[in-house]
């Protein structure tokens, strides 16, 4: 019936499985719930072993780091059932009947993504980046998701047949943290395979400091690029190729680079102070990128 896959890196993933777990146990379904550890040698992974005392549930610490992508390979590689239900394993779940909703989709569908909310206030200053961009930018309706069907698909709260994971799968020749759901959403408008946006959100838990996330997001867009000139996906498919690609044909990238060059120390300082501005975030990303695209 239902395999539930959750990848984590030093996380306590125990309360999670246990409420996924009874819920399971509720709907009188077939499941079981693979969750893998990518060798963070965490102090959590004590607690991450009760795991393996629940009926139908694994947990798995790896011996060496695979990355985010390959770590989600290898539980669909290990999943037993054609459904297969994609958590990210650092969020909570938000309504009682989360496993239901989903189950409910089984008959007709390929692909059901879920969304995804974040909590109404950031845990600390320090956490005010990754907290504003997720809830004011990433947070989307249903309405909002089903403008851009595929582009509106992630991979932290996703139903999937098996047979159509397996036909594409995670890149885990890309090392670096981004936009893995972008090639892989990609790949399905390619295949037209049939997704639906459904209200049944996760909600982020595990939000990263503001320097890390400045860090991350360096590497996204140096991810981002790398798709684009491998040819892996089309300009016209990420906002923020189409755009710099479109300011290029005015002589206006190189002004951007430059601009970046000279300020992106003062970006920087912004955004891993304790008011990080979205528009600085934004301005940042526009010119990070821009001196990215022109080399």
């Amino acid at each position: 019936m239902l395999s539930i896959l959750i990848t984590i890196y030093h996380y306590n993933l125990l309360p999670l499985v246990k409420e996924i777990h009874q819920q399971c146990l509720d709907l009188g379904i077939d499941f079981e719930i693979l969750t893998q550890d990518d060798a963070s040698n965490s102090i959590h992974n004590v607690e991450n072993e009760k795991i393996n005392l629940l009926s139908h549930c694994s947990y798995v610490s790896l011996e060496k780091n695979v990355g985010y992508r390959e770590n989600k390979n290898i539980l669909v590689s290990q999943s037993q059932y054609e459904n297969l239900l994609i958590l990210d394993g650092d969020c909570v779940l938000p309504f009682p009947n989360f496993i239901k909703n989903f189950v409910d989709q089984i008959p007709d569908y390929e692909v059901v993504y879920g969304g995804r909310i974040h909590a109404e206030k950031a845990p600390s200053n320090q956490q005010l980046l990754r907290w504003k961009y997720g809830k004011f930018m990433e947070d989307q309706t249903v309405d909002q998701r089903n403008k851009n069907t595929y582009r509106a698909t992630l991979f932290n709260n996703t139903l999937i047949k098996k047979s159509v994971f397996n036909r594409i799968k995670f890149d885990s020749s890309f090392k670096k943290y981004g936009h893995d759901d972008t090639l892989f959403s990609f790949e399905l408008q390619k295949m037209n395979a049939k997704i639906k946006h459904i209200h049944n959100p996760v909600q982020h838990d595990d939000i990263d400091t503001n320097a890390v996330y400045f860090e991350k997001t360096k590497n996204s867009l140096d991810n981002l690029y790398l798709l684009y000139k491998k040819q892996l996906i089309t300009k016209e498919y990420s906002k923020m190729v189409s755009l710099v690609s479109n300011l290029d044909t005015f002589k206006i990238t190189y002004l951007l680079a430059v601009f970046y060059s000279v300020f992106g120390k003062f970006l920087e300082h912004q955004l891993k102070g304790n008011n990080p501005s979205l528009f600085v975030f934004n301005v940042f990303r526009l010119t990070y990128f821009s001196k990215i695209y022109i080399g």
